[in-house]
């Protein structure tokens, strides 16, 4: 699928993007959420939905979207799967707005054609994490970067060992509606970082986790995992079932 991105209204700069394949993986009991899962930098959607499906979560569909293969800046230009240009990865680095509104966009057009009574919620691991917390911050002012409304309503958001990106953004922003504040309060997110992560440090996962506190998220569960790499873990997977269970309220089957 590809997407057109421009960076603002009158702007004559767009970018086609390419998405790849996307991997659906079913409910095995009465379907009560649907959760898009990002992969990492330079990953595809399949790596994951082996990984989703052995999950005790009967009740949620997964979709696992491929990313645009791209030029991406940490690489020094070399192409690969990524949902926006990088320089960093961390919460400082330059923001791709352009490639995060694209994604973002792929993102909530996937779940836009999910039933009206199904929760819906977006998760991710690395650059997909971020990517998820980008959506967030999308859904709490309704309206992307480039001013396009946002029409997703989220019930969750799952980062793991990611990064907030347009942080700075984020905090001048956030005070200028009570419908922000409100939402903003009321969307779950839930945070996992690796102590021992070498590719996105963890001091970039707490200082976003403390960002989006104080942004007003105060629906923010932040979980450290002490000496945890850059990947995952059986029992922080396990956490991540367990805060989905009871934050949408799934039933058993």
């Amino acid at each position: 699928m590809s997407f057109n991105s421009s960076a603002g209204g009158g702007q004559s700069s767009r970018t086609t993007y390419e998405f790849g394949r996307t991997h659906v993986i079913r409910p095995k009991g009465r379907h009560q959420a649907t959760i898009i899962w990002l992969h990492d930098l330079g990953d595809k959607g399949s790596s994951w939905s082996q990984q989703l499906e052995s999950l005790p979560l009967p009740n949620v569909k997964w979709i696992c979207p491929t990313a645009p293969t791209r030029p991406v800046s940490l690489f020094g230009g070399f192409p690969c799967t990524a949902w926006f240009d990088a320089q960093d990865l961390s919460e400082d680095a330059p923001d791709d707005l352009q490639g995060l509104d694209a994604s973002a966009a792929h993102v909530a057009n996937l779940l836009s054609t999910e039933p009206a009574n199904i929760k819906l919620g977006i998760g991710g691991f690395s650059m997909g994490a971020a990517t998820a917390l980008y959506s967030a911050t999308c859904h709490i002012f309704g309206q992307y970067s480039n001013r396009n409304p946002y029409l997703v309503n989220l019930s969750c958001v799952i980062g793991l060992s990611g990064w907030l990106p347009c942080s700075r953004m984020l905090r001048n922003r956030i005070e200028r509606s009570n419908e922000t504040v409100s939402r903003a309060a009321s969307l779950p997110i839930l945070l996992c970082h690796g102590s021992g992560d070498d590719v996105v440090a963890y001091k970039h996962g707490e200082n976003s986790a403390r960002t989006l506190s104080s942004a007003g998220f105060q629906n923010l569960m932040f979980r450290s995992y002490g000496g945890l790499g850059h990947y995952t873990t059986q029992e922080e997977m396990d956490e991540v079932c367990r805060w989905l269970a009871a934050r949408l309220g799934l039933q058993g089957s």
